[in-house]
């Protein structure tokens, strides 16, 4: 059976690209080349950060084009981390609404990724 190591996340800047996920995650993530990145994220899943003028081969994608998807235990823990977000100025695109799935909100990194949080 198949398991995912990582989600890589194209980005234009690695550096902007990892001060905003060390901010939204509190983390600290690793360099490992000048142009590639990686955090814990969860329970054996890496994001790694791959600055996209330095792919191989190279590729016409560019950020923006994922969302990830994170569930919350509850609506109160959803509502802090939204507050909290907002205080650091992460950019949010929707606000706390209930829908099929629960209540969630919508932030997005620099390059454009999606970032679902839901309860």
């Amino acid at each position: 059976m198949f398991t995912i190591d990582s989600f890589v996340l194209y980005v234009e800047n690695i550096h902007r690209s990892m001060d905003f996920y060390a901010k939204a995650f509190e983390c600290e993530p690793k360099q490992l080349s000048p142009t590639f990145a990686a955090l814990d994220f969860a329970d054996n899943v890496k994001i790694t950060l791959k600055q996209s003028d330095f792919l191989t081969p190279a590729s016409t994608i560019k950020g923006g084009g994922t969302e990830l998807s994170m569930p919350l235990a509850d609506k109160e823990t959803l509502k802090i981390l939204y507050k909290t977000w907002k205080e650091k100025g992460i950019q949010l695109e929707q606000a706390p609404e209930e829908s099929i799935y629960g209540i969630n909100f919508l932030a997005v990194d620099p390059d454009g990724h999606r970032i679902r949080v839901f309860a």
